[in-house]
C-alpha cells in the first residue's frame, strides 16, 4: 500500500487566549497542498513493527501514531513503514502530523476514537485523519469542511534550521499577541463566510494573516529576507504558515508560481513550488 501525506498550509492562524489546558485557542484555514510525503507500508519481517524514515533520526510522530494504536488494541498484522520525507521537517507544513495521521487512517474502522488518538499525538494531527480544506478551531480539535478553494499555485521559501513550535508561541505570549475571546469568535464568522463559497484565498487576502508570524521573525529575522524576495517576485498574498519558519507567497496558478521561483534567485534555491491539493 502506498499513501500520500500531504502538507497542511495554514492560509491563516489567529491565536486566542490560552485554555485551562495550557494549549492556546486558535482559528485557522487548513489546506492541503500537492506537496506530499510518500509512504510505503509492507508487511514487516518480524515480530514488531518498524518504522522507518531517512534522514530523521529517533522516534516520530507516525512511530508513536503506530505505538497508540497498538495500546488501543489494533489486531493489524505487523508492518514496515516507510516514509520517504519531501515536506520539510519542523518547517510549520504539518508533515510530522500529516505523517502520524496516515498511520492512524490504516486502522479507520478497526479501532474507535481514533479522533482522540490523534489529537493526543499532537494539534495538528486530527485535522490531517482526513486531509481537506477546512476551517479549524479550538486548538485544532474542531474541524468544518468547506468547499475546496480554486486552484492556486504556491511557492514555500523553507530554512535548513527549523523552529520549536513551544518557543514560537512562548515568544507570542511573551510579545502579547492573542486576541480575546470575543474577537476570535467575530474571525470565525469573517473566514466562514468568506471562504465557504470555494472562492480561491486570493480573493480574501485581507484575511490571510498569521498572529504567530511576529513571533517568528524575533526568533529568527532572516525569514524577513524570504518574505521581502516572495513579494518582489509578485505573490499576491506573502505570510509565514504556521509557527514558522517557511515562508508562502501565494500566486494564481503553479505557471505563474514556478516563473516567480525562476525570479528568486540563488540565494532561495531551495524553495519548492507546489500547488492547492485537487479536491
Amino acid at each position: 500500500m502506498v499513501m500520500r501525506a500531504p502538507a497542511k498550509l495554514n492560509l491563516c492562524l489567529y491565536l486566542g487566549p490560552v485554555r485551562d489546558d495550557g494549549l492556546h485557542e486558535l482559528r485557522s484555514l487548513f489546506c492541503p497542498l500537492a506537496l506530499s510525503d510518500r509512504i510505503a507500508v509492507t508487511s514487516a519481517e518480524g515480530d514488531s513493527d518498524e518504522v522507518v524514515c531517512d534522514g530523521i533520526e529517533g522516534p516520530n510522530l507516525a512511530d508513536a501514531a503506530m505505538n497508540a494504536l497498538r495500546e488501543r488494541g489494533w489486531r493489524g498484522p505487523p508492518l514496515r513503514v516507510e516514509i520517504d520525507k519531501r515536506v520539510p521537517v519542523a518547517a510549520g507544513l504539518g508533515g510530522g502530523s500529516a505523517d502520524a495521521a496516515a498511520v492512524l487512517r490504516l486502522a479507520e474502522g478497526e479501532v474507535s476514537g481514533l479522533l482522540e488518538v490523534a489529537l493526543a499525538l499532537g494539534a495538528d494531527v486530527p485535522s490531517q485523519l482526513d486531509p481537506a480544506f477546512a476551517l479549524v478551531g479550538g486548538a485544532g480539535e474542531r474541524i468544518e469542511l468547506l468547499p475546496a478553494p480554486s486552484p492556486f499555485g504556491v511557492v514555500l521559501v523553507p530554512f535548513e534550521q527549523g523552529l520549536n513550535t513551544r518557543e514560537v508561541y512562548a515568544e507570542a505570549d511573551r510579545l502579547g499577541l492573542a486576541r480575546s475571546a470575543s474577537e476570535l469568535e467575530e474571525v470565525e464568522e469573517r473566514l466562514r463566510d468568506a471562504a465557504g463559497s470555494g472562492a480561491s484565498p486570493l480573493g480574501y487576502s485581507e484575511f490571510l494573516t498569521n498572529d504567530l508570524e511576529a513571533a517568528a521573525l524575533s526568533l529568527r529575522p532572516e525569514i524577513g529576507g524570504a518574505l521581502e524576495a516572495l513579494r518582489r517576485c509578485g505573490a499576491e498574498a506573502v505570510f509565514v504558515t504556521g509557527s514558522g519558519p517557511t515562508a508562502v507567497g501565494l500566486f494564481d496558478d503553479i505557471v505563474t508560481a514556478d516563473r516567480a521561483y525562476g525570479a528568486l534567485g540563488p540565494q532561495w534555491a531551495n524553495a519548492i513550488v507546489t500547488a492547492s491539493a485537487a479536491p
